[in-house]
């Protein structure tokens, strides 16, 4: 089993900056495939971004790129989300999520196997 905690969360005003972080522990892959989903009220899981754990490879959901960067720390297992210029509709639970590879389909909740318990940000305008 893959244990999965996210930190970091929080109210903020708009384009202010927060970090999420995610804690990996319990069975390792080498070859993760790692990423951050968000989710409003009613709505299903958003994908935000995702990384590859032994490339380091990186894909971003349109609306957040260049504002948000995904980042891993092999020492530490942990993945980051640096988050920018954040804005109102950044507003959601986010989600740290796991697979044993780095999937074409990554952008896909349903490919993810393991999943933190999600930490909440708030962007205030």
């Amino acid at each position: 089993q893959v244990q999965l905690v996210e930190s970091g969360g929080g109210l903020v005003q708009a384009g202010g900056s927060l970090t999420l972080s995610c804690a990996v522990s319990g069975r390792t892959f080498s070859g993760y495939g790692m990423a951050w989903f968000r989710q409003a009220p009613g709505a299903d899981p958003f994908f935000v971004a995702a990384i590859s754990w032994s490339t380091g490879i990186t894909a971003y959901e349109d609306s957040v790129k260049g504002r948000f960067t995904i980042s891993r720390d092999k020492v530490k297992s942990t993945v980051y989300l640096q988050m920018n210029s954040l804005k109102p509709e950044d507003t959601a639970v986010y989600y740290c999520a796991a697979r044993p590879t780095f999937s074409a389909m990554y952008s896909r909740s349903g490919v993810y196997d393991y999943w933190g318990q999600g930490t909440q940000v708030t962007v205030s305008s």
